[in-house]
């Protein structure tokens, strides 16, 4: 599905399934069913992939014949990087993840690494779009953003949702952390800037920018 389009680039996203946390500590034998927005950004020609979850037939088939430019992983959660390996090698690309979430990569994937690591200000061209990765840190060490100024666009992972941050509820985790990084990182972006996420509906920067102090009010 077509969600937004530029000069040259546009955006789609991929909705796959899959489950979270089978045969780990604290989650159901089978693990617990779950939902993922996978992005494509790019043209007829060539696409960057955002997180890769569940699904690499899914995800591969969406790409198409169109070159893969990387796939880049919001963070190193299990639900976002679990087809990772397999949709790279698909696709005959490369996998780019913050080093910071490392260790949570390497819960799933062992020692096969990614292949570069994401920093702050890291910069990607697809259709004439220039993507700006964005250390968004808070709901895990290394999630990152990618701002996409040209299509007033961020793609936000599990850090900024419709209607709130994303969870902190891990010891790794930090709530001032991704109230900081929402703060001083996302809402800074044009208010309307739409944010996509990780999970479920998209969202605005100024729909979501007036419920800060709520937030912090709340604690969540």
């Amino acid at each position: 599905m077509t969600t937004g389009t530029g000069a040259q680039a546009r955006i789609e996203r991929i909705i796959t399934t899959g489950v979270l946390g089978a045969g780990r500590p604290g989650y159901p034998a089978g693990g617990v069913p779950i939902e993922n927005n996978v992005w494509l950004l790019g043209d007829d020609d060539a696409v960057l992939v955002i997180d890769a979850a569940h699904d690499a037939d899914a995800i591969a088939r969406a790409v198409g014949d169109r070159e893969a430019l990387g796939i880049l992983l919001t963070h190193g959660h299990e639900d976002h990087v679990n087809a990772a390996v397999e949709t790279a090698r698909r696709l005959d690309t490369h996998l780019y993840l913050h080093p910071a979430d490392l260790f949570l990569w390497e819960e799933t994937h062992g020692d096969r690494t990614p292949d570069f690591e994401l920093a702050e200000g890291a910069t990607f061209l697809v259709a004439g779009a220039e993507v700006a990765t964005l250390h968004t840190p808070g709901h895990t060490p290394g999630s990152v953003c990618f701002a996409v100024p040209a299509l007033r666009t961020v793609f936000s992972g599990d850090t900024l949702f419709e209607g709130g941050p994303g969870a902190t509820r891990w010891d790794y985790s930090s709530f001032p952390g991704i109230v900081e990084s929402i703060r001083t990182r996302l809402f800074p972006l044009p208010a309307e800037t739409v944010a996509h996420p990780g999970h479920g509906a998209d969202t605005t920067i100024g729909a979501e920018a007036p419920a800060l102090e709520d937030w912090l009010a709340r604690g969540w």
